[in-house]
């Protein structure tokens, strides 16, 4: 009998990439793991990007179920291309565990680690042309959009496994838990039908959330569906084929992605066992719509009961990604000053009616940069490595 991946959890830290950390991740970071996955894998390059980065395929797996998956489409969006690469690991370090072995002879795995290097080393959702190839499904504009439609057409897979990440901003539902991760199934059309290839991907969602939901409990959440026909996962839906969204979001103190990348890593491993195994089509499709629908209300901080030019108000402060050198900053920016913000935040801080400034006495405003404020007449550092 085929056991479930919750073992595999267990022994995550054994086949974490080491080579690879943090949220900035481009090509010259997956090099030595993909000489790695070399050794037990085909790895080949299927296309250059604009600026003439390698795009890589890494082929895994013997089996007839053709699935085939990518990463860093938006190249600030590394969690995933992580969480891949630690999965491999397990592919080739623990192929005679007998859930492994049953993806690898029951499925054929085609696996993009980062679609868009250009983006990945500018740290820049779109690509070198400033386009989102996420928008770019119809028209085919750009050189990447063309390199996975071709894939796309000549392997012909059963399934799509779309890889993201997702903002801080996202709560699994209208409740104070984040969305660290996330689910949909696409739609094919404006009207959302449940179409057969949508109920497809709607129980292999199921079977994920079922199996993640004891070790992430209420931090899943079900990415909205409104239907847009440039989209990869929208387009390739309406071809008949059962297309996943993973979103990676945010874990409490988890700036650095790293945490959620374990929860990835366990989705993409019980998704494709659920595949294997055909063990997704005993799930109903109305499992899906049990997940709660992500809503956008949290920031990352909010200063709660502050005096502000004579007003008690709460304060709340967005980070705001930026790359210098090889590292990423997160500026902390006044998004938005209000009385009692019905919103919930990754941190809380009561400043007890007392006056809050910025440090040379000032006055905050919304859409200001701080890195550090007044409270209670001490210095408060905004600092992501703090929350």
């Amino acid at each position: 009998m085929i056991r479930s991946t919750k073992h595999l959890l267990k022994e995550y830290e054994a086949f974490k990439e080491t080579a690879l950390a943090g949220r900035y991740i481009n090509t010259t970071h997956i090099s030595i793991p993909l000489e790695k996955a070399s050794s037990n894998f085909d790895v080949e390059i299927v296309g250059e990007s604009t600026l003439g980065e390698p795009i890589h395929l890494i082929k895994v797996g013997t089996g007839k179920i053709k699935i085939l998956m990518w990463s860093q489409m938006h190249g600030n969006e590394s969690t995933t291309t992580k969480a891949v690469f630690d999965v491999l690991n397990v592919f080739s370090e623990n192929s005679q565990d007998a859930t492994i072995n049953n993806i690898l002879s029951s499925c054929a795995i085609y696996i993009v680690p980062m679609l868009n290097p250009d983006g990945a080393k500018a740290y820049t959702r779109t690509n070198a042309n400033g386009v989102d190839l996420n928008r770019d499904a119809k028209e085919l504009n750009q050189i990447e959009s063309r390199i996975l439609r071709k894939l796309f057409d000549e392997f012909q897979p059963d399934f799509c496994f779309n890889l993201h990440d997702q903002r801080t901003i996202f709560s699994a539902g209208e409740n104070p838990f984040p969305a660290t991760l996330s689910f949909l199934t696409p739609s094919e059309d404006i009207e959302r039908s449940v179409t057969p290839g949508r109920e497809e991907s709607m129980k292999v969602i199921g079977a994920i959330y079922r199996e993640l939901s004891e070790q992430l409990p209420n931090c899943i959440g079900r990415y909205d569906d409104g239907y847009n026909a440039n989209c990869t996962g929208d387009t390739f839906q309406n071809l008949g084929v059962p297309t996943i969204l993973f979103e990676a979001g945010h874990a409490n103190g988890d700036y650095a992605r790293e945490k959620t990348r374990e929860y990835v890593f366990y989705a993409i491993l019980s998704g494709l066992n659920a595949i294997a195994t055909r063990s997704y089509k005993e799930i109903a499709s109305s499992v899906y719509f049990e997940i709660p629908e992500n809503e956008k209300l949290f920031y990352d901080l909010i200063l709660r009961n502050a005096e502000v030019q004579g007003k008690i108000v709460d304060i709340a402060i967005q980070f705001k990604e930026t790359l210098k050198g090889n590292k990423i900053n997160f500026l902390g920016t006044v998004e938005n000053i209000a009385p009692k913000l019905a919103f919930f935040a990754h941190r809380e801080i009561n400043c007890d009616f007392q006056e809050v400034t910025l440090p040379d006495l000032k006055p905050l405003f919304e859409n200001v940069i701080v890195d550090k404020i007044l409270v209670k007449n001490e210095v408060l550092v905004i600092n992501y490595d703090k929350y």
